[in-house]
């Protein structure tokens, strides 16, 4: 237990040159303002040696540790409620970009810097960092990989963990786990990389990471298109995908829902369609030098169309317009957040499953109490922001006792079609029952028995991932 009056533990990390403070509210509340919080000490080292020291004092005086990324984490990961109070360990100041080599497109950072400064760094080489999602200016890369993110370009580039080839990371018991390789090719025993991206810091603490980088597409073209259904959203992906293969970098479901949400809270947003459709489809190409992206997505489009696939659309015809488009998606959380969710979820499906599921879903729980549902998200990858909402005109805490029943029956739906209750956005604290109820058997025992083993004082993250 850490508290004002545990003197020697701090004292220590201070004639260390390591000192801690009171946690300021930053450290003690997730963005939502769901989870709060106990008042706690944070200490924000420089170097990967300093947090050795710190996780090495954590674990010899028995008190917790909550590795703090950008603290835009959204299942309580990064936030301790109850029990003892833990030592916060925020890596902002580790914000390095300690090495770029652009022919091998690789990238070395430590784990404070944030996704957009990486994606900085990389646009100043001539090359492309493709993580990418609304919070990339706070959200920073350890955090990222820690819960294994995904965001808008998952499609053609992979979640957090396929771009990554390793870690330095700082072991439970302090020790340095030195695994900075550039090399796409290393057979040579177990993979602690994958270990520890998307443990949530429960094993260790990423403290600086190797990188993959891309080319940057020549040519990139975006549209939004009118679709009447899932089904013809997915259809028309295949379309896609079938006629300019891997070049479709997203490919984003919005609902009519969504449309609404916007017109209510965003009023001076500009919504790219004459009239608001049942669903739409945001895609991207992104093609090489001397491709034409555009004319491929305005032939794609009339096939659309000819098969009924399409009823409408917009194709940007400047990168101002394709900002413009990009902002309307990236603002449909700051909109959901402004009305009030009784109950969110991020789940993903089999491509296949999503249709049904999603008339199944929403009409068992339009059985339970009246409502609207957004239903938005990464199609491509199948992953869905499935959202729950009181009816227009009323609040949201009338209809907040309901969340755990409608979290079970959607989590029930998604596990029976053979999906994930978390895509995206990790377990944290919040989801550790999940995992309990939905997990398998096997895979829970060896979690377990690899956290007994690499943190048998239990000091990393506790009461995150497993409860």
């Amino acid at each position: 237990m850490l508290n004002e009056a545990d003197d020697t533990f701090a004292a220590r990390l201070s004639d260390a040159g390591l000192p801690i403070a009171p946690a300021g509210p930053a450290y003690l509340e997730e963005p939502r303002g769901l989870y709060k919080g106990q008042p706690a000490f944070v200490a924000r080292p420089e170097s990967t040696q300093a947090v050795a020291q710190i996780v090495k004092a954590c674990g010899e005086a028995r008190v917790g540790l909550v590795p703090y990324g950008g603290g835009t984490g959204l299942v309580a990961g990064q936030i301790h409620g109850d029990g003892a109070a833990p030592l916060i360990l925020s890596l902002e100041k580790m914000k390095a970009i300690r090495e770029i080599h652009p022919q091998e497109d690789t990238l070395i950072a430590e784990a404070g810097a944030t996704i957009a400064e990486i994606q900085n760094a990389a646009v100043a080489q001539g090359r492309l960092f493709p993580l990418s999602y609304a919070s990339q200016d706070s959200a920073q890369i350890g955090g990222a990989l820690s819960v294994n993110s995904g965001g808008l370009n998952v499609l053609r580039y992979g979640m957090a963990r396929a771009l990554c080839l390793g870690v330095e990371a700082v072991l439970p018991d302090g020790q340095i786990l030195n695994g900075l390789k550039r090399l796409r090719k290393d057979n040579t025993g177990y993979d602690l990389r994958h270990l520890l991206i998307g443990a949530e810091g429960t094993l260790g603490v990423i403290t600086a990471a190797s990188l993959t980088l891309s080319p940057r597409p020549a040519e990139v073209a975006t549209a939004i298109l009118s679709v009447p259904s899932p089904e013809a959203a997915l259809t028309l992906l295949t379309l896609f995908r079938d006629e300019v293969g891997e070049t479709v970098s997203a490919f984003e479901l919005i609902s009519s829902q969504s449309f609404h949400f916007l017109q209510e809270t965003h009023a001076d947003l500009h919504l790219p369609v004459d009239e608001i459709p049942p669903w739409a489809v945001l895609v991207e190409l992104g093609m090489g030098p001397g491709m034409d992206p555009e004319t491929r997505l305005a032939t794609i489009f009339e096939h659309g169309l000819e098969r009924d696939l399409v009823t409408d659309g917009r194709i940007a015809q400047s990168g101002q317009q394709r900002a413009a488009l990009w902002k309307l998606r990236e603002t449909i959380p700051e909109a959901n957040r402004a009305i009030g969710a009784v109950a969110s979820h991020d789940i993903s499906l089999p491509l296949s499953e999503i249709p049904g599921f999603l008339t199944e879903a929403g009409a068992a729980i339009t059985a339970l109490f009246p409502n609207r549902i957004n239903a938005f998200g990464h199609l491509g990858d199948g992953n869905l922001h499935y959202n729950v909402f009181p009816p227009k005109g009323e609040k949201r805490d009338a209809y907040r006792p309901r969340a755990p029943e409608v979290t079970r029956l959607v989590h029930d739906l998604v596990h029976a079609r053979g999906g994930s209750f978390s895509a995206e956005h990790g377990l944290g604290r919040a989801k550790t029952a999940e995992l309990a109820r939905y997990g398998d058997p096997a895979k829970l025992a060896a979690m377990r028995a690899i956290k007994a083993a690499l943190d048998p004082k239990g000091i990393m993250n506790p009461g995150a991932v497993l409860n």
